[in-house]
């Protein structure tokens, strides 16, 4: 009896092992087949996730762009392939592409040892507009500052000139000097003012056929007597008719460029010079600025649009910000080129004096 118990008892271990391994492997299959569904879920979810992105994604392999999400389907009007090719999607170094009529950032990344890489197309114009808006509420708080700044000492001299009328023995002494130091804040502040107004009440543009060559002429002569002997200017002009633009608006923007132009190259350390160079063509009128100065530090070039922001000593950084509103106010662009010397450039859209 007491050997029947002892084979029923190995027996049920035996069984009991026999169970408990496999249920570790049967543990063991599900985990596997568990973690086998989370990386079939997550290729699936990626394409979806992908395709998602606001950003417009290309997948460049050597010759061929193809749309790689909804973003870039939408912008390029295709499923797949993107025909014709842009050639600044196929090129490495283009820093940036046209599309539609909008300028927009490339961000690529290459495949190691492979024609492969894939885009992201950054709109420019948007980021610009956020930058933009930050720039208004910088300029909100300069504005508010500037005049608290600005008011004052105002107040506090015009309360010591009340001061120093009621006593005779320092009236004579002292009131001169207070006016005078009134009457300069007061003037600095009213530049202040004035450029403030100039930027935030900019009329309408009035467009009206506009000889290239004479305004060129206009610009240098008023170039020459203003730097005359300090900076020296050259002028290029490849345009046959007039354009239609507003002249006077346009002279102001070209005008702040060469005088921001000079500045510059008089702080450089190679000979100061100014280059002016006009051309329209029938992709439209395009008008470079470029300066023998030291360059833009890459931290300021994001910066340097800014309503009231500048570098200058006694600067009111209003010059290229009034630029660029009047040159977006004519359907244009302004923007300071990536590379050396230092080029402004100008664009305006074909007009029918233009094209």
């Amino acid at each position: 009896m007491h050997q029947f118990w002892a084979t029923f008892a190995g027996c049920l271990l035996l069984i009991l092992l026999v169970l408990a391994a496999d249920w570790q492997l049967t543990a063991r299959a599900r985990r596997q087949t568990d973690d086998k569904l989370t990386e079939q879920q997550e290729a699936a979810m990626l394409p979806i996730l992908l395709d998602q992105v606001p950003t417009p994604l290309v997948r460049v392999q050597g010759t061929r762009p193809s749309a790689l999400n909804r973003a870039a389907r939408q912008l390029f009007g295709t499923d797949d392939q993107i025909l014709p090719a842009p050639p600044e999607l196929l090129s490495p170094d283009s820093p940036q592409v046209r599309i539609e009529g909008r300028l927009w950032r490339i961000d690529r990344v290459q495949a190691p040892g492979s024609s492969l890489s894939v885009v992201a197309l950054i709109d420019i114009e948007a980021v610009e507009r956020v930058a933009e808006a930050r720039a208004a509420s910088d300029m909100i708080e300069t504005l508010g500052h500037e005049l608290l700044n600005g008011l004052a000492p105002i107040v506090s001299l015009a309360e010591s000139a009340e001061q120093a009328m009621q006593r005779p023995d320092t009236r004579d002494r002292l009131l001169p000097e207070i006016l005078g130091t009134l009457a300069r804040r007061t003037d600095g502040l009213m530049r202040f003012t004035t450029a403030y107004r100039a930027l935030a009440r900019l009329p309408n543009p009035a467009p009206a056929p506009t000889d290239l060559h004479q305004l060129a002429e206009d610009l240098a002569r008023l170039f020459h007597l203003q730097w005359g002997g300090r900076v020296a200017l050259s002028v290029e002009v490849k345009a046959e008719g007039p354009a239609l633009l507003d002249r006077d608006q346009l002279t102001q923007a070209i005008w702040a460029l060469m005088n921001n132009g000079a500045e510059a190259a008089i702080s450089g350390a190679s000979p100061a010079a100014v280059q002016l160079a006009f051309s329209a063509n029938a992709t439209g009128l395009t008008i470079s600025v470029q300066d023998s100065g030291p360059g833009v530090a890459p931290d300021l070039r994001d910066r340097i649009f800014r309503p009231f922001f500048t570098t200058k000593e006694g600067g009111s950084g209003i010059g290229l910000s009034l630029a660029r509103q009047i040159a977006r106010a004519q359907g244009g662009e302004l923007s300071l080129q990536p590379a050396m010397p230092t080029t402004f450039r100008l664009r305006l859209p074909p007009t029918p004096a233009t094209a």
